[in-house]
């Protein structure tokens, strides 16, 4: 019987890894004040370490400047905060985008600029990963 549980219990443990690697990313945000100088996603699923970016844009929907970002660990991450670096008013629109940690000088220092490649944008099937609100 202890055998079953040790086989059971290292079966279900590898199907969660199995899991973790195999999720899509994704960004869940929803319009929200920025009054306390915070952005936040809901949730955010992400394959590799890397950044939560939010950059300004509008409808044209293409990203613009950075005024904020956090750390992401791989895996799933609810409540993810980023401080605004800029002032951010009311009706102004954001992009919440996943940015991986590759092709920097150094690990866990954000070094993105606009266009540089270093700690950019990820990509699934052409499409960046990203949530647009608007500032409340």
């Amino acid at each position: 019987m202890k055998t079953l549980i040790l086989a059971t219990a290292a079966a279900l443990t590898g199907s969660a890894a199995f899991a973790d690697d195999h999720m899509a990313p994704m960004v869940e945000a929803m319009d929200q004040s920025v009054a306390n100088g915070v952005v936040s996603a809901e949730k955010v699923t992400t394959t590799a370490n890397g950044w939560l970016v939010v950059h300004r844009t509008d409808a044209e929907m293409k990203p613009g400047p950075v005024v904020g970002y956090a750390p992401l660990r791989a895996g799933e991450t609810m409540d993810v905060a980023a401080i605004l670096t800029e002032e951010v008013a009311p009706g102004d629109m954001l992009m919440l985008m996943i940015h991986g940690e590759e092709g920097g000088m150094t690990t866990g220092g954000f070094e993105y600029t606009l266009g540089a490649k270093e700690d950019g944008p990820i990509r699934v099937d052409g499409n960046l990963v990203m949530a647009t609100i608007t500032a409340q």
